[in-house]
């Protein structure tokens, strides 16, 4: 393993402690969750510009750093659940996309892939999306800002959805195309 897949492994060691500081709800420990969360994120961006700085991007990196960034993003949602901050059908919905992208991500063949396919823009601004609404939920902030952590909050809920499209709709459209032109062909 390189150093930005080190870096995305240590991603994972962030969440457990989020979530044990999200289950005893104090100013402090959201303070410190939010700490913790953004530190993560930044350890996303980290290990992908070392990855493409450093001539290291892997094979291994490119199926681990979506995967660490779902098992973030979504256990900080289903936390968020518990305290009611955000309502579960708009969680459902990330969860439901985030699961099938990573299915496929799994096995491309599935939709005629061969091999593990990167970010694209709306997949990006997703993940950044998600990332503001989390930190402004998790911070405790005043209303105001509630007001905007929900905002943004749907704002990613949409782009999840447009980013899952957009994901999804050219590869079955160039797989349904290829499979037309074998059976004309045969």
């Amino acid at each position: 393993m390189n150093l930005p897949t080190w870096i995305t492994v240590s991603r994972l060691l962030g969440i457990p402690l989020i979530l044990y500081l999200l289950s005893n709800p104090t100013n402090k420990n959201y303070w410190i969750s939010f700490v913790i969360f953004l530190i993560a994120a930044i350890t996303d961006w980290l290990d992908g510009y070392l990855a493409r700085k450093l001539d290291m991007v892997s094979e291994l990196g490119k199926f681990l750093d979506p995967l660490v960034d779902k098992l973030l993003v979504l256990g900080v949602l289903l936390a968020l659940i518990q305290l009611q901050k955000v309502p579960p059908w708009g969680v459902f919905i990330i969860l439901t996309r985030e699961l099938a992208i990573a299915g496929w991500r799994v096995n491309p063949q599935w939709i005629g892939e061969t091999g593990i396919t990167g970010a694209s823009i709306w997949g990006k601004l997703k993940t950044v999306t998600q990332i503001i609404a989390i930190a402004l939920l998790i911070a405790p902030l005043s209303t105001f800002w509630e007001t905007l952590a929900m905002i943004t909050f749907w704002i990613s809920v949409i782009l999840t959805v447009i980013s899952g499209i957009m994901y999804v709709y050219p590869q079955l459209a160039a797989n349904i195309s290829s499979s037309k032109e074998k059976s004309i062909s045969a």
